[in-house]
């Protein structure tokens, strides 16, 4: 059996083209692996052996008639249970959707598809994407295979515990104000957010459509650049997207950051809450740059202060409105023996969405209610602004920026579900750079002395500028040289 956890992306590919092993192998390993670990995991609401087998045979078919093959040929992907996929069910790990069948495809899974990966599953997920921790799936949490008491982090939680535990070579999320980077950083993989615009949302089901974008996982930096060279590029169904011309991400991913400006964001580094341990596991990746000779600074974003406020007036605020299509009427949920139409309305929803589902809903309608819109909606929007120019004035001087991922590392299940407060800061780091639009990754930096489990540093781009956010962790990853590879995998080898 191929041991998938020993495996990058690239070699699966190369393996297959060189007929050391076939895809359907593969496939096989990767099923395995899933029906091996997901029942202590939970990673995935929905495997899909039937479609990874198809994908398997068109690569094997290729492969026989010396058909050149697509850059991720063989590869296993899992999809965050937000997108569309034909041939699956697309539920957002709501009861509200639990039924709903994928009628296309959402173009970051096609073009995923096209570039040859096999789609082994759909990953579990906080409902609607709303959560830290992917303790508010309506199917269940999903456990960190670093420890199987500790949350993978949210709302992708499902995506990045897939990765981690070998079951997919690569798997996408969505991240509206961290839920890629911050379930990486507590996985111990790399996790990217993309420019918002740089990959298409449509078929994506939406959160908050001004701060939503998909982006990918995996064990390296360089996979994460292949994932983001199939997914980028313009789509004349999502009018966000951007028009640039194509790039190839791993092209300069070998060039070092000799003479990078690197600035550490002090204020956010030394904010309340984040434990001394991850503070040191910055300083340190901030030395690890100066020794590859990068100029490092210390820079200042103040007005990010106010980024934890500005985000769960605005992320709300969108998602009452994206929301509001889920009413029992066209599809989803539907309850029986409704008194009238308004009955039918609220018992639906009431039944279909979970409780952070509908507290999120009843903040952003409030938000946006008579009276209260510019008092609340309008004065975050001016903060989001503010964010946006700080970065713009941080870039004018460092071409990337440096801060914790997640203030802590992986917390217990349970520990903070009944706090909703003390949940949303773990996004304290994240959150800016959805408001602002930025991209920024997240990579193993090290490990807790106690525990042993993973921190993820935050590398922050300028818009559109991932090839030297990914040049720098590709320098850092080779530095540091971390171990990926978590006890549960250990265990199974």
């Amino acid at each position: 059996m191929i041991d998938l956890s020993r495996l990058a992306a690239m070699q699966i590919r190369d393996g297959i083209a060189d007929h050391l092993f076939t895809a359907r192998e593969v496939a096989e390993a990767a099923l395995g692996r899933i029906g091996a670990l997901d029942a202590q995991v939970h990673a995935f609401n929905q495997v899909t052996a039937e479609l990874a087998y198809a994908a398997a045979g068109r690569i094997d078919d290729a492969v026989a008639s010396d058909v050149v093959l697509p850059p991720l040929a063989g590869v296993p992907v899992g999809i965050k249970d937000n997108m569309n996929l034909v041939g699956t069910r697309t539920t957002c790990s709501s009861r509200i959707l639990e039924n709903y069948e994928s009628a296309y495809n959402c173009t970051a899974v096609s073009r995923l598809l096209d570039a040859g990966a096999i789609p082994v599953g759909k990953c579990n997920m906080d409902e609607f994407a709303f959560g830290s921790s992917t303790e508010n799936s309506a199917f269940g949490p999903t456990r960190n295979p670093w420890d199987l008491e500790r949350v993978p982090g949210g709302s992708s939680g499902g995506s990045a515990a897939a990765v981690s535990a070998g079951m997919a070579a690569i798997t996408l999320g969505s991240d509206t104000g961290g839920s890629i980077r911050q379930p990486g950083s507590l996985t111990g993989t790399v996790a990217l957010k993309p420019t918002y615009g740089r990959v298409s949302r449509y078929g994506c089901v939406a959160f908050a459509s001004s701060l939503d974008q998909i982006g990918p996982f995996a064990k390296t930096v360089e996979e994460c650049a292949l994932a983001l060279n199939a997914i980028s590029g313009k789509d004349p169904m999502d009018a966000t997207s951007v028009n640039r011309p194509t790039e190839d991400f791993t092209a300069g991913l070998v060039d070092g950051v000799a003479g990078l400006r690197v600035g550490i964001v002090t204020d956010l580094l030394e904010a309340e809450g984040c434990d001394g341990v991850v503070q040191a596991s910055v300083r340190a990746a901030a030395e690890t740059f100066a020794a590859l000779g990068a100029e490092v600074g210390e820079v200042e974003l103040p007005s990010t202060a106010h980024g934890l406020s500005a985000y769960y007036i605005i992320g709300p605020a969108e998602a009452s409105s994206n929301l509001a299509r889920f009413d029992g009427i066209r599809y989803g949920h539907r309850v029986s023996g409704a008194d009238d139409v308004l009955d039918l309305y609220m018992r639906s929803r009431a039944e279909g969405f979970g409780p952070e589902t509908i507290r999120r809903v009843m903040l952003g309608t409030y938000a946006l209610s008579a009276g209260y819109y510019d008092a609340y909606y309008g004065q975050a929007q001016k903060a989001r602004t503010l964010i946006k120019r700080d970065f713009e004035a941080a870039f004018e001087r460092y071409d990337v920026l440096l801060t914790p991922t997640s203030p802590t590392v992986a917390f217990k299940i349970g520990e903070k579900s009944s706090d909703p407060l003390a949940m949303y800061l773990s996004d304290i780091y994240t959150i800016p750079v959805n408001l602002a639009g930025n991209c920024a990754v997240s990579v193993p930096s090290g490990s807790c002395p106690a525990s042993g489990l993973p921190i993820g540093l935050q590398i922050i781009g300028t818009h559109f500028d991932e090839a030297t956010v990914l040049r720098a962790a590709a320098a850092f990853e080779e530095a540091v040289g971390f171990d990926t590879t978590p006890p549960l995998v250990r265990e199974v080898r």
